[in-house]
């Protein structure tokens, strides 16, 4: 867990001084939408989802660095979904990493506005890639429009919309795995899956890290289910028990908890078994695997 802890800290140093080099200042007439776009961005956060694109490359065999642009436009994408998730329209919370959410600061508008910022100037972000000489340079575009199915109507989108319109209401295991799967799975998912393309991986390895990719997304948000009961304010940064008090749908209210977590085994070892192709090179997906389990923010 140290060397994994290690290797968190470094790559995520790695992706913020990509996303200061890469990413707008808040200058000018429309600097005001610039520096909420900042205030989200720069908040802090885990970082995952870019460091498992890096992850991805890196374990067939490809150059981290190269897929940065890539990266950091995933971590755009996320925060978007933050903020508006936030707003009073949709979950109305007040703190995010433990600090007042983007409309508290800025107001609803222009949090609004920054959300739509962010996940437009993700795209424009996604072209700087240079696909190396020896790769198919139709690599970058296939993986755009991966990365868009997994945050639009197919993926977190429509995860969201199910997600509100089953609050209140009974739902079937069936919802809760559509929800989780579209929601938070699909950009996790599409972020390990990524970086393994444009790492220059063949199609085998590509399908298993997509596999991996599926299950922790699965596990990702079990463990925020999770989180949500037994979690620390303090730890976590924002308050804990929402999902309750707004009936919303989640493993344990279908499930108990007790049976979550056990799900939440079985699908963390179905990860690591996805991984078996691979060599030491995938050792930091093993342990980002493990790290879902265990983590308590």
């Amino acid at each position: 867990m140290m060397e994994l802890k290690s290797y968190l800290k470094d790559r995520k140093k790695i992706i913020d001084e990509a996303l200061e080099a890469f990413f707008p200042k808040p200058e000018g007439l429309a600097g005001d939408v610039v520096a909420a776009m900042r205030y989200s961005l720069f908040a802090g956060g885990k970082r995952l989802r870019p460091i498992l694109c890096l992850a991805g490359a890196a374990a067939v065999g490809g150059e981290e660095r190269g897929v940065l642009p890539v990266a950091c436009a995933l971590e755009l994408i996320h925060t978007y979904s933050l903020i508006h998730d936030d707003l009073p329209v949709m979950d109305d919370d007040d703190l995010r990493r433990g600090k007042p959410t983007n409309h508290k600061v800025y107001g609803e508008a222009m949090a609004l506005l920054a959300g739509d910022g962010l996940l437009t100037e993700a795209f424009r972000m996604m072209t700087l890639f240079e696909v190396p000489p020896h790769q198919d340079p139709g690599m970058i575009p296939k993986v755009i429009g991966l990365i868009a199915q997994a945050a639009g109507h197919e993926g977190m989108v429509g995860g969201q919309v199910v997600d509100i319109q089953s609050e209140g209401k009974e739902v079937d295991l069936e919802t809760v795995q559509f929800i989780h799967a579209r929601k938070t799975g699909a950009l996790i998912r599409v972020s390990v899956t990524s970086g393994a393309i444009l790492g220059g991986g063949h199609a085998e390895q590509v399908a298993a890290v997509r596999t991996y990719g599926r299950e922790i997304g699965l596990a990702f948000q079990i463990a925020d289910d999770i989180l949500d009961i037994e979690g620390d304010t303090a730890v976590l940064g924002k308050a804990v028990g929402g999902d309750a008090r707004k009936q919303k749908i989640t493993y344990p209210s279908v499930l108990g908890l007790q049976r979550s977590k056990q799900i939440q085994a079985e699908v963390i070892g179905r990860a690591v078994s996805a991984l078996d192709r691979f060599d030491h090179g995938a050792d930091p997906l093993r342990s980002i695997a493990k790290y879902i389990i265990e983590r308590k923010k």
